[in-house]
């Protein structure tokens, strides 16, 4: 078997070809372990935060979006993008929560720290499960057009296994949940 060093690509150049409000975008030059040099485009994001929010009844609270690179309203976990790279992604979880939701929770768990997307995106979420919650009143950004939903942890779970919801947060974030509470 080769060992990880084998399988390491070299940093040769890099070259920004978009800055934007969410992400950066770069063309970079590296050597691949047999020396022949390719270009790799990357996508830079601060990160992101989710939550999975369960009530003591063992109902999950989900949002619907518009989601407009799949052109398809989604049923996913309440997420959202860290503000900076320095922002504490617990801290982002809480206001994404009560932002989308309108709910607090007393109790954070940490779940996971996953990359959604490892072949070009630097992106990492990381995941909480939300316990102890108390209803307030959703405040969600400008642009953003959320329908709160409920179900049983259960059912969301069966849907992910069905392939009803395949957002990869949703879908990693609610089956550690059940795996822990159900």
């Amino acid at each position: 078997m080769a060992s990880q060093d084998e399988l390491k690509e070299t940093f040769v150049s890099e070259e920004t070809r978009y800055t934007g409000k969410v992400f950066t975008v770069r063309e970079r030059m590296v050597e691949l372990p047999n020396g022949k040099q390719v270009v790799r485009e990357l996508v830079y994001h601060h990160g992101a935060a989710a939550v999975v929010p369960v009530d003591a009844d063992g109902t999950v609270t989900l949002v619907r979006q518009y989601r407009v690179a799949h052109d398809q309203v989604m049923l996913e976990i309440p997420a959202g993008k860290l503000d900076s790279a320095s922002e504490d992604p617990l801290e982002c979880a809480r206001r994404e929560l009560e932002e989308e939701t309108g709910l607090k929770a007393k109790n954070m768990t940490f779940l996971t720290h996953m990359a959604p997307t490892p072949g070009y995106d630097t992106e990492f979420v990381d995941i909480y499960l939300a316990t102890e919650l108390t209803e307030g009143r959703a405040s969600p950004d400008e642009d953003e057009f959320l329908q709160v939903e409920r179900m049983p942890l259960t059912e969301a779970a069966e849907r992910v296994m069905h392939g009803e919801l395949s957002d990869a947060k949703t879908a990693v974030g609610l089956l550690m949940a059940a795996r822990l509470l159900c």
